[in-house]
Order: structure tokens, then sequence, then C-alpha cells
């Protein structure tokens, strides 16, 4: 897998191309986070690569994508929970200070955290934690991928 993808997310999660996405939801795209050294970290992509912002959707897209936010939260809940009996919370997200398209992101915390972090922003983290290779996306995380995914589905089919 090259990491094209990360130049374009939404664009290669329109095309079935964007190796994180988890699920289409209603406004855009439930993906799994790059790094992982929150196990859990998932990412709501927006549909539309030109909307930089929350107001620059249409109310009841707005509305759609704040749906979708809750949805992977309270999934990506479920599925830590289950897999971590240290999960504490999620904390949702959206910032839009890097990134030019609007994304929200769902961060599990735990209690297994360093003191110095826990009742910090995830921001705060040392750079290693965003960079190592030991954090990054891949095979170890499909448990955990496919735990959030079906917690999705289930969530869905309850709408």
């Amino acid at each position: 897998m090259t990491d094209d993808w990360r130049m374009d997310r939404i664009g290669t999660a329109l095309r079935g191309e964007n190796p994180t996405v988890m699920r289409r939801l209603t406004s855009g795209f439930a993906a799994i986070g790059d790094v992982q050294f929150l196990p859990g970290y998932s990412v709501l992509l927006v549909d539309e690569p030109e909307v930089e912002r929350l107001s620059g959707l249409p109310r009841t897209k707005r509305l759609s994508f704040l749906s979708d936010m809750d949805q992977l939260g309270e999934a990506v809940e479920r599925a830590c929970r289950r897999l971590d009996p240290a999960f504490h919370r999620v904390n949702l997200e959206i910032l839009g200070n890097t990134d030019p398209f609007l994304h929200a992101h769902v961060w599990p915390r735990y209690a297994w955290e360093p003191a110095d972090m826990v009742g910090k922003p995830v921001w705060l983290y040392p750079r290693e934690r965003w960079s190592g290779e030991q954090f990054r996306l891949g095979p170890q995380h499909d448990v955990l991928r496919d735990a959030i995914s079906s917690e999705l589905d289930q969530l869905r089919s309850l709408n």
C-alpha cells in the first residue's frame, strides 16, 4: 500500500481507494486513524472535499454530519470498551486547523494513559507518538477496525 491516498483522503474515499475507510455514512466516511497510539482513533471525513468547515454545509447535511459523528463516536466507544477494560471515554473534535477539509476526530481515552496527559488534549502528546512506526496503522489493528465497523453496522441498523 502506498501513501498516495494521504494527499487526497476524500477523493480516494469517494473512489474506494482510501485504505482507512471503514464505512460509508450518510454525510461522509468513517475512517480509522493513521496513527493508533490511542487505539480506536477514528476520523469522520465529509464527502465533499471543497467543504472546509461545518458551516459550509447546508443545514440538513450539517445535521447529518453531526449525526454521523455521534454514531462514529458511539461505535468507537462500544468497540474500545469491549476490547480494553481500561477504556475511559471518547472525545469528539472538529478543529479544522491543519487539513483544508471538514473532518471530525474521535479520540478514545484510557486509564493507562500517562498521568501527565490525562485531562489534556491529545494534541499535546509527544511528537514521537504521531510518527513512531509502532503507532502506525497496520494489520495489527484489524481486530479493532472490525470491531468499530461492526458497531457502526449495528447502530445504523437501529435507525
